[in-house]
């Protein structure tokens, strides 16, 4: 479905992205884990088109995404912070989008919209929010359009327990459904039920992208984040 080749990209002194070569294929879902600085939001950047690599190739279902964008329409993305328009309500930024999605004009997935309570909020403003309650509306709009491919950044982080529950249990029925999801998260605990792919990165290269049943073979370990600790101690001796 998403296939990088050899991509780097440079920002001054800093080399963002270092060779980086993947393949994420339809029914995963996959952990983008590192550090802070180590690359992640700059490979999630260049695989929506916001980041133009200085070398290397992206391929999206088998076309090259260079000055390219249609392949966007596919694409459902949750920034780890939602901006929106602050004088706009809920019900005036979902169907703004709507609006500015017209190709996608087929039947609108609306399950969190419903789930997250946001019915009876569409007169809200977004200046009112809390940051969990824009959350649910970043969220709401990253599934609305049934995209082939979901990108969440911290998709969890601000949500209340049962919302993060909802949110996850929605990942997990998309995932049945064959779509290729990538999520970013801190909270490793959280993944734990999501994913079956890790990618590791680590100041701007890929460390390890392997099956998450291989990982926690390999470590003994059946959570992610002591398989995580495990394997990074041993690269690190």
């Amino acid at each position: 479905m998403i296939t990088a080749k050899n991509i780097t990209k440079q920002f001054g002194k800093l080399k963002a992205l270092d060779n980086v070569s993947v393949s994420f294929a339809k029914g995963e879902c996959i952990a983008l884990l590192g550090p802070n600085g180590s690359g992640k939001t700059t490979l999630i950047k260049a695989l929506l088109g916001m980041v133009v690599p200085d070398s290397g190739t992206i391929h999206f279902a088998g076309q090259d995404i260079a000055n390219k964008w249609r392949y966007r329409n596919q694409i459902g993305y949750m920034p780890q912070i939602g901006r929106y328009p602050e004088n706009m309500t809920i019900a005036h930024v979902i169907d703004m989008m709507k609006d500015i999605r017209k190709a996608d004009s087929g039947k609108h997935d609306e399950d969190l919209i419903e789930s997250f309570g946001l019915k009876r909020m569409m007169d809200k403003r977004m200046r009112t929010l809390s940051g969990g309650t824009t959350q649910k509306v970043s969220a709401s709009l990253a599934f609305l359009f049934n995209p082939d491919v979901l990108i969440l950044d911290e998709p969890t982080a601000g949500l209340d327990p049962l919302s993060s529950e909802l949110l996850k249990q929605k990942i997990i029925k998309e995932k049945q459904n064959g779509k290729l999801i990538l999520i970013t998260s801190h909270i490793l605990s959280e993944l734990d039920d999501l994913i079956t792919e890790v990618f590791y990165m680590q100041e701007g290269r890929l460390l390890f992208h392997k099956k998450l049943s291989a990982l926690k073979e390999e470590t003994g370990e059946i959570k992610l984040s002591k398989a995580i600790a495990k394997i990074m101690s041993v690269k690190a001796v």
